[in-house]
């Protein structure tokens, strides 16, 4: 009889256990941080609020492709998921028909938090992950579950021929039964602590693996929307797949570990409720951020700017990279360097943008610190 290699080959799969006495701490003080994060949150006006889920939204998205080595534009995917909204995209680009899918997929599973997860809505997010039934080059199946038909699903690494096998997912004749098992368990009314849950979620699913790809962004949406279940609330205002994919090595170490591992999932509860903490650590600095866009725009609104300049000032303000010349305003603006000249100059005057030391073809602006705004 072959060794048992993986958590779902164990008897007692998928009954996992944990220890409430280990985790009793962690779980409390995150609770409690991510109480206060909301608190906060809600103390702000609509329009910061909006600002606020808009960019964790973004940075959701954009971070949880990233982990699977996928990059998608952030302002595309800003500008889709703003339109969704009905929130304001001027000057942002259209997005692609990849990031489409990832937005709709993301959004459904926050927003809807409450309705009930179907294997309906699971095809449905997979299709808009792979709107070509390709992934890469690779034909896939899209909106279905995997067969075996090319052998059993691995995840390896490492030079073909070499590779490092890492995890093999239950055989596909299971899946029906495993993923009754999942969305039964996943629906049914909160028995313990909806973030116990968000991480227990999200390995049971990614142990199933019942997709020939897209799983790992498919168990981060789930984990998501268990995540919104907790707080009550279709806004998004931490993102814990910005924070896995800043520690990518070891949540993959994590997961492999788990899942070669036996029924307590003790350890592996542990890295989500630590990993959940840091985000939200993560979310209070971006607050910060938001709060003097806010400020900023208090002092800027005393001066008559145009539409031009409104939208360089917020380009500015929401992760512009480098400073801004004469160029880049045109460039960004639509309008012509003398225009932009001009434009600045006036920036200048009102003392919303500063000009930088240097001079020539290398002057450059930034924006002008709060206690050095000229009052309207």
């Amino acid at each position: 009889m072959r060794q048992i290699l993986y958590i779902h080959e164990r008897p007692d799969w998928p009954h996992l256990t944990w220890s409430d006495e280990e985790l009793a701490t962690t779980l409390a003080l995150v609770r409690h941080r991510q109480g206060r994060l909301l608190g906060q949150m809600e103390g702000l006006g609509f329009d910061l609020r909006a600002e606020a889920s808009l960019s964790t939204l973004t940075s959701d998205v954009v971070k949880s492709s990233a982990i699977e080595g996928e990059e998608l534009d952030p302002d595309e995917v800003r500008s889709s998921i703003a339109r969704r909204l009905g929130l304001d995209v001027a000057g942002l680009p259209m997005a692609g028909r990849d990031v489409e899918g990832v937005v709709e997929m993301m959004l459904d599973a926050t927003r809807g938090f409450d309705r009930p997860l179907t294997e309906e809505r699971l095809f449905a997010w997979h299709a808009a992950l792979f709107p070509t039934d390709h992934s890469g080059m690779a034909p896939i199946h899209a909106g279905a579950w995997r067969t075996d038909e090319s052998g059993p699903m691995q995840v390896v690494s490492g030079p073909m021929g070499r590779e490092t096998v890492h995890f093999e997912a239950p055989a596909a004749g299971r899946l029906p039964d495993e993923v009754r098992r999942f969305l039964e368990a996943f629906n049914q009314p909160a028995s313990l602590d909806p973030v116990l849950g968000a991480g227990l979620a999200h390995l049971w699913f990614v142990t199933i693996h019942p997709f020939d790809d897209g799983n790992g962004r498919i168990a981060r949406a789930i984990a998501d929307m268990a995540l919104a279940r907790a707080d009550g609330t279709q806004d998004r205002f931490y993102s814990m797949s910005s924070q896995i994919e800043v520690e990518r090595k070891d949540y993959y170490r994590q997961l492999e570990g788990t899942q070669r591992g036996r029924l307590d999932v003790t350890a592996w509860l542990a890295w989500f409720l630590g990993c959940l903490d840091r985000a939200l650590g993560s979310a209070e600095r971006s607050m910060a951020t938001v709060l003097h866009k806010a400020r900023f725009w208090q002092h800027a609104s005393r001066h008559p700017l145009h539409e031009r300049q409104q939208l360089v000032i917020t380009r500015m303000l929401s992760g512009f990279e480098g400073f801004l010349s004469s160029a880049k305003y045109a460039k960004l603006a639509h309008c012509s360097t003398d225009t932009a000249w001009r434009d600045i100059q006036e920036l200048l005057r009102y003392g919303i943008l500063e000009k930088n030391p240097g001079g020539g073809r290398s002057t450059s602006y930034k924006l002008a610190g709060l206690d050095r705004m000229i009052p309207g």
